[in-house]
């Protein structure tokens, strides 16, 4: 008697007792974007001002390069930057998929909820009143993220429950309040803090040390196997409240920790490069519509995010070379256009 045939919508991994079953066609899209990225680091790592070769680059990384000059740009320089663009991308990204799975909404990102906008308000906090450097900075910037989750959620809540509508709404409306802060502040800061404040607000990889990208790096990992930890009833989730219930899914605890764990990607990857626009909103849109599911998929959320930072950088190096842009004028240009579009599209199938 023959078995079934097998399922080529998906690549069983793992002992016959137990088995995981990937998608075939995410697994190949985050694969593709994998490529991408490492391309595209390639080529990041190759070009600039004082340009080098690929053999140049190895030997700068194992210690052995002849050119210290050239060595310099590429270890303390470039690879910082490149690194700091993938792990901030990611944690947007990533941040975004949760985000948009709690919500059930595609437009429940933490731009739009307002999350970004608190720690825009913690760093100009840190900036105006306190004049503190990048490390207070980081700190206003985490906890303005935290404060506002906290304030949203809190006032979403209803009876120890949080309607995903209730979620988005509540938060559309302190974002609205927290831009204004940011504004008043702003007008009503020194020249100086002003002009500090501003460059940061753009958004910006510039400067990139490795002390503060080895501390993205850190975040990034514990926040991921949080992630993971969460990802089943996380999914259960995005079926609905009654499904999740039923398998067992304490839903408040589930969503609260969803949030605090999105909010704390945000806060850590705003406080690294300042607020980057709309990749929270747009990668997991993309990465859904790539891998063809419909719940944004958490990794390939997190290798899209970093793809579209990476992408971003290079236009924004390049494109009025030898002057650069901030990456986060880029992400604003291209994500307000997908905004658009998103909402065309809701519109019409409405």
């Amino acid at each position: 008697m023959s078995g079934l045939a097998p399922d080529r919508r998906f690549v069983v991994l793992g002992p016959a007792t137990r088995q995981f079953r990937l998608p075939r066609r995410g697994l190949t899209v985050s694969l593709l974007l994998l490529l991408g990225i490492a391309g595209l680091s390639a080529w990041a790592l190759l070009t600039g001002d004082y340009p080098v070769s690929f053999s140049q680059v190895l030997a700068s990384f194992a210690g052995t390069a002849e050119d210290p000059l050239g060595a310099y740009f590429v270890t303390e320089v470039r690879a910082p930057r490149v690194v700091a663009a993938l792990v901030v991308g990611a944690a947007l990204g990533l941040s975004g998929s949760i985000f948009q799975v709690v919500s059930g909404n595609p437009l429940g990102s933490p731009d739009i909820i307002g999350f970004t906008t608190g720690a825009a308000s913690g760093a100009l906090l840190s900036i105006v009143i306190l004049d503190g450097g990048p490390a207070v900075i980081a700190t206003g910037a985490i906890l303005g993220g935290l404060g506002t989750a906290v304030l949203v959620y809190g006032l979403a809540s209803h009876h120890r429950t949080v309607a995903p509508y209730r979620l988005v709404l509540v938060g559309i409306g302190i974002g609205a309040g927290l831009a204004a802060l940011n504004a008043l502040l702003l007008v009503r800061a020194s020249l100086t803090a002003a002009q500090t404040a501003a460059q940061w607000l753009a958004g910006s990889l510039n400067a990139m040390t490795w002390p503060r990208v080895e501390l993205m790096i850190g975040a990034l990992v514990l926040l991921s196997i949080a992630t993971l930890a969460i990802a089943r009833p996380l999914h259960l989730l995005a079926i609905g409240d009654d499904v999740a219930r039923g398998n067992g899914v304490e839903v408040h605890r589930v969503r609260l920790l969803a949030v605090l764990i999105g909010v704390a990607l945000m806060a850590t990857a705003t406080a690294t490069a300042g607020p980057i626009a709309f990749v929270a909103l747009a990668a997991p849109q993309i990465a859904r519509r790539l891998t063809g599911v419909a719940v944004p998929p958490l990794i390939a959320s997190a290798l899209t995010g970093a793809f579209l930072v990476l992408v971003s950088d290079r236009v924004a190096v390049t494109v009025i070379a030898p002057d650069e842009l901030a990456v986060g004028v880029v992400t604003g240009a291209v994500g307000g256009a997908y905004l658009v579009v998103l909402l065309v599209s809701q519109w019409r199938r409405k």
